[in-house]
């Protein structure tokens, strides 16, 4: 008889009864529980949780009882029926924290912040429990105080007292890094992070740069001792460009330009302010500013989403969001990366002199003053000039080449990311599937540990080769012989390099290490030098680890539960998969900006361009990092072929493809006992590991390249299998 209770008990608790999706996530919003804490709970992932609040999956026993229980005992502490008559009380499906103050519970008295619970910014529940990102307000609020059927919190004042700030948090930036700033009925408001809602007096663009800097308590504390505090970050909505006279967007003129013409009434009524622009103009990333009064700074940096300042390659539809889903989107970059200074590849360079500012204070002299001076391990705050064989063509020190003259890799280094492929053989073509691997933040990878100069190159004859000594060296290499089923690790292409050629130390070094002989005829070479790279590299990566665990995607996974988080984590929270990409846009972005190219400008070829003015316009530097990243994938691939036989087909950048008798990546990637192939590839969040990047059919191989020609890229396009002219690199 017992066992038919059991039965009976089994089948009451498959069909418990559980409130609406939206109702669920409310439940443990309102309780401060992180997906996390309920995942942990019930002996689930993550994304399983986020998947019951979405709708999109149903718990099953006996999952489903315990967690209607939940529910239950949550729904016993917060009753629906306790929110203002007719007042939504769901929470937007975007976000996964507390809801929004309300009108009872006044904004002042306890605001919120967004900042990812990893940071030092994160607040937390009277309980000391981390709380997630909270929800953002709706654009639908119709007046500074919250109607009964409003979700918009009430707007406060900057000058209000606000709530003691969280430990760790500088009290002059105690509303967050940036804000969005938006018109609703005729009222101005700045959404920031935390579902914070301030109201903005400002009548003009110069009055609203002033209310930034004098009340607003935007910004963020320095990233190094020397280094400066972060301007504050105005993004301005489409509503709030009108109000303020601005254009809803530039026109085609404005946009090849990118900043508005200097008779604008914008432009003239700052300057009647004495506020300054910088020389790039009034564009999608404006900065304002006034000369710096001692040692603080008065600059205030716009964003206008609807002047395409938000790449849609990168930032995907952020700039179409509402305003506060928006500041929480840029509010949790801006902890995790920095602030944002204008694309990701800008940013991305920012970030490296933000990490190492290039001046510091001096100890006082004698009269007890102290003076600026060079920060060790820095850049510096001047440009140096790179060696003749690191300049692009076009460049000044090759003003004397002839015009039409084909530098040759004797003459010009050629450090540059993987393309290649091969013809698929008659074994491979049995197998069914091709499956395609990408390293995750492969150039981030590649910088660190990468030693790089600080200082000018000085030129060497006969150099003796020193893998320590950062540089690019003028060496014979053809006479290494390697599998020819695998690329040469010396070329873009992995054709076995002919004669003479300039390389940068890693490429050297890995001849040296595979045990053959060389003998640089020339180098030039960095004397000063160090790992200027690693500190970008460790926030890049933490910014990358914490978001991809936000989305469910964490480093205890086993390899099977790694490749289903990876295909569900987009949708466990499409704004943080947006954040996601500016994360890895930042790495590629800022390498690529290290070797800037002149754009427009009424440029001629033997003239410097503004790019060449930065002390971080630095071509060694992005061929250091991609020959080590190009070094790292060759190495995998080495040892890979070692111990199994299998030999890439493919190869574009960070991603390689191998034939495999099935779809995933474990049906060709060694395991044993769950554990990788020592030095090979492994699957895994961290920057270096890789990811399932697509897997395509060994027909439809045959099948384009018969279509598109023999020499076509598959891993371009093994990710959907659409050919088309873009590049799928990272």
């Amino acid at each position: 008889m017992s066992e038919l209770f059991d039965a009976v008990d089994a089948l009451i608790a498959s069909a418990s009864p559980l409130p609406r999706p939206a109702e669920r996530k409310r439940l443990r919003a309102a309780h401060g529980l992180t997906l996390d804490q309920v995942a942990g709970a019930l002996n689930v992932r993550r994304a399983t949780v986020s998947g019951w609040e979405s709708g999109k999956t149903e718990p099953r026993p006996p999952e489903r009882e315990a967690y209607a229980r939940l529910l239950e005992k949550l729904a016993e502490l917060y009753p629906a029926n306790a929110a203002a008559p007719g007042e939504d009380t769901a929470v937007p499906e975007t976000f996964t924290g507390p809801s929004a103050p309300r009108e009872a519970e006044p904004v002042q008295a306890r605001p919120v912040s967004t900042g990812p619970a990893t940071e030092a910014a994160a607040m937390t529940t009277e309980h000391n429990t981390p709380q997630r990102p909270a929800p953002a307000p709706s654009r639908t609020a119709a007046a500074t105080r919250p109607s009964a059927t409003s979700r918009r919190p009430a707007a406060k004042k900057a000058t209000d007292k606000p709530a003691p700030a969280a430990a760790g948090v500088d009290p002059r930036f105690a509303h967050g890094p940036l804000a969005v700033v938006d018109v609703e009925d005729g009222q101005v408001f700045a959404y920031c992070v935390g579902g914070l809602v301030l109201d903005v007096p400002a009548k003009s663009i110069a009055a609203l740069v002033d209310w930034t800097l004098s009340e607003a308590k935007l910004g963020a504390p320095r990233l190094s001792g020397p280094g400066k505090d972060a301007d504050p970050l105005i993004v301005l909505t489409e509503a709030a460009c009108e109000r303020y006279g601005l254009p809803l967007h530039l026109t085609e003129e404005e946009r090849l330009s990118g900043r508005l013409p200097e008779g604008h009434k914008v432009i003239k009524q700052l300057a009647r302010a004495e506020w300054k622009l910088t020389k790039r103009g009034f564009g999608p990333w404006a900065r304002i500013y006034r000369p710096a009064q001692g040692s603080e700074r008065m600059c205030v940096q716009l964003c206008i989403p609807g002047w395409d300042a938000l790449d849609t390659r990168h930032w995907a539809d952020a700039g179409q969001l509402p305003p506060a889903e928006l500041a929480r989107l840029l509010g949790t970059y801006a902890t995790r990366v920095m602030t944002p200074r204008g694309s990701t590849a800008v940013t991305g360079l920012e970030l490296m002199t933000a990490l190492h500012p290039p001046t510091r204070a001096s100890e006082p002299d004698a009269s007890g003053q102290r003076h600026s001076e060079h920060n060790p391990g820095s850049l510096g705050k001047d440009p140096v000039d790179c060696a003749p064989c690191e300049a692009p063509d076009g460049h000044p020190l090759l003003a004397d080449l002839p015009r039409f003259h084909r530098r040759t890799p004797a003459e010009v280094l050629l450090e540059e990311a993987y393309d290649w492929s091969r013809p698929i053989t008659d074994e491979e073509c049995l197998k069914r599937y091709l499956v395609g691997i990408d390293v995750n933040m492969a150039f981030a990878a590649g910088a660190n540990g990468t030693i790089v100069g600080l200082s000018a190159p000085t030129q060497v004859k006969s150099p003796a080769f020193n893998p320590k000594l950062p540089g690019s060296w003028l060496v014979d290499l053809s006479h290494v012989e390697l599998d020819e089923r695998l690329p040469s690790p010396f070329t873009r292409k992995g054709d076995r390099p002919e004669g003479l050629a300039w390389y940068a130390t890693p490429t050297v070094a890995y001849a040296v290490e595979l045990g053959y002989d060389v003998a640089p005829v020339e180098a030039w070479v960095r004397y000063e030098n160090g790992r200027f790279l690693d500190g970008w590299y460790n926030r890049l990566r933490d910014a990358y680890v914490a978001t991809m665990a936000d989305l469910g995607v964490t480093a205890d996974l086993s390899p099977e539960d790694f490749l289903t988080a990876m295909a569900e984590h987009k949708q466990v929270d499409p704004q943080l998969a947006i954040v996601l990409s500016a994360v890895k846009a930042t790495v590629k972005g800022g390498i690529g900006k290290l070797r800037e190219r002149p754009r427009g400008e009424g440029w001629k070829s033997g003239e410097p361009w503004r790019a060449l003015s930065r002390p971080t316009w630095r071509p060694d530097i992005r061929a250091a990092v991609i020959s080590r990243t190009r070094i790292n994938m060759h190495r995998k691939m080495l040892k890979h072929a070692a111990a199994t036989g299998q030999y890439p087909v493919a190869i574009l950048s960070d991603c390689a493809v191998y034939a495999a008798d099935g779809p995933s990546p474990l049906d060709f990637l060694p395991y044993s006992d769950g554990k990788p192939l020592p030095g090979g590839f492994r699957l895994g969040v961290s920057p270096g590991m890789v990811k399932h990047e697509g897997t395509q059919t060994t027909l439809w191989a045959e099948g384009v390249r018969e279509q598109y020609g023999p020499e076509l890229n598959l891993a371009r396009y093994i990710k959907d299998g659409n050919v088309t002219n873009e590049d799928d690199g990272e």
